[in-house]
């Protein structure tokens, strides 16, 4: 499974969030998606591991899973070739939201 097939899905996004707080064991993963089964957590992060983005360490009868850094690599590269065109993007983003919330202020004013 590669890395962007993995983050695709919200649930695992939601788990790499948790796990970038700091290591979980699985039963302390499962407590943080109450709609899902354990099963269906272990299958989410079986993918993960699958995608070299968590590692798991064995502690007795407990799988502590963490980030791994090493797997955010392709990640990383990929959203790397696109920090060029942010400060230009991130300004004309800023622009428009100073214009709505300008009519917005208006707006609320001729109230």
């Amino acid at each position: 499974m590669d890395v962007f097939a993995a983050i695709a899905d919200p649930t695992r996004r939601a788990v790499l969030d948790l796990l970038a707080r700091g290591p979980r064991n699985a039963g302390g993963i499962a407590t943080e998606f109450p709609r899902l089964t354990q099963p269906g957590v272990s299958r989410h992060l079986k993918v993960l591991r699958q995608a070299k983005l968590v590692v798991v360490t064995i502690r007795a009868q407990q799988r502590i899973y963490r980030l791994n850094p090493e797997g955010l690599a392709d990640l990383y590269e990929w959203v790397a070739k696109y920090q060029a065109i942010w400060p230009e993007t991130l300004d004309s983003l800023g622009r428009y939201l100073d214009a709505r919330a300008g009519g917005v202020k208006a707006k609320g004013k001729k109230r």
